[in-house]
């Protein structure tokens, strides 16, 4: 741990820049030291694992030889890597491991100022912030960034464009849950093991996104 100070720039915000708003139960697994027990909350703000002691705070220094995992969520600091070669370090929740690829996600804040005019009748209208939730296919340390949409999620694994868009209207699936989104990737990996001599890279495909 290291010390750390409260974030108090959207304290009148709506909304909340933690993914929870109390310390949740946690185990801290770290390669080194071995296994703890604590309380931490994920801080989407400052992409850090908080702990209070008193009226102390801390953050878990961020390490890839240590997780935690905070209410079934793995949280994996990970130094990745977009296919265009752009480092996208930061904490990953694990959320599919598959022995060729896995999928993340990562939380983010997403922040609208206060706009003092507010609306019709004048009334200020509060900042808001709002927790995000963002999915990547992994391979190798490489990431890509899954869309959220059925167009942009087919344009990005374009080599499977037409198989891939029959299964889901037969499976009726629904990027947005994170099941669908599984089954997806899945289904993706299972096509591309059957291209024989060609290239059975989840991310060498015409659809790169970084």
């Amino acid at each position: 741990m290291k010390p750390t100070t409260r974030v108090t720039t959207f304290d009148d915000y709506d909304g909340s820049i933690h993914k929870t708003l109390r310390y949740k139960e946690a185990s801290v697994i770290d390669e080194k030291s071995g296994t703890f027990d604590t309380k931490l909350r994920y801080n989407a703000y400052t992409d850090a694992l908080e702990f209070k002691k008193g009226n102390d705070l801390f953050e878990l220094l961020k390490s890839p030889t240590s997780h935690a995992r905070i209410d079934g969520d793995y949280y994996y600091y990970c130094n990745f890597k977009t296919q265009r070669g752009f480092k996208k370090s930061g904490y990953y929740v694990l959320v599919e491991l598959n022995e060729k690829y896995r999928i993340y996600k990562k939380y983010s804040v997403k922040i609208t100022k206060p706009d003092p005019k507010g609306s019709v009748s004048g009334t200020a209208t509060p900042g808001k912030v709002r927790i995000k939730t963002n999915y990547f296919l992994e391979e190798r340390g490489v990431i890509m960034e899954l869309p959220m949409n059925k167009k942009e999620i087919l344009a990005a694994l374009s080599d499977k464009e037409e198989e891939l868009k029959k299964y889901m209207k037969k499976n009726r699936i629904k990027v947005r849950k994170e099941e669908d989104l599984i089954r997806l990737v899945s289904r993706y990996n299972a096509l591309k093991s059957t291209d024989g001599s060609r290239s059975r890279s989840l991310l060498s495909n015409r659809g790169r996104r970084d």
